[in-house]
């Protein structure tokens, strides 16, 4: 009697321990600006990991490819070439995914797109 809720037990434990699978997602800089730091954190975390990009800078209409992250849903934020941040909540990364990074999202991100109203 003792074994079978022992087993059950272990079995619950080591469920949290399996790793979500690793993916490669392409970040594609659809905007006129480019983009030098590249920052990503799980989108129940509240914090930032480190810039993505390194040395690095995807300049506009070029891509960046994130290598071995785990598929999940991340906050994104995306520093440019004048030092505007922009974050986008929520973005979906997984394999065989890529994210497009569009003028529209970083002026929406500055204020100065679409979705602001002018009161």
């Amino acid at each position: 009697m003792k074994r079978l809720p022992l087993f059950a037990l272990a079995l619950l434990v080591s469920l949290p321990l399996v790793a979500a699978p690793k993916s490669s997602v392409k970040i594609i800089n659809g905007s006129k600006w480019d983009i030098h730091h590249l920052f990503v954190s799980a989108a129940s975390e509240n914090h930032w990991g480190k810039d993505q990009l390194g040395d690095n800078i995807i300049q506009a209409g070029e891509s960046f490819t994130l290598n071995n992250i785990p598929c999940d849903d991340y906050d994104v934020k995306v520093v440019d070439e004048d030092g505007d941040e922009c974050v986008v909540e929520n973005v979906h990364l997984c394999s065989d995914h890529y994210w497009k990074l569009t003028d529209d999202e970083l002026l929406n991100c500055e204020g100065y797109g679409d979705d602001d109203n002018n009161n």
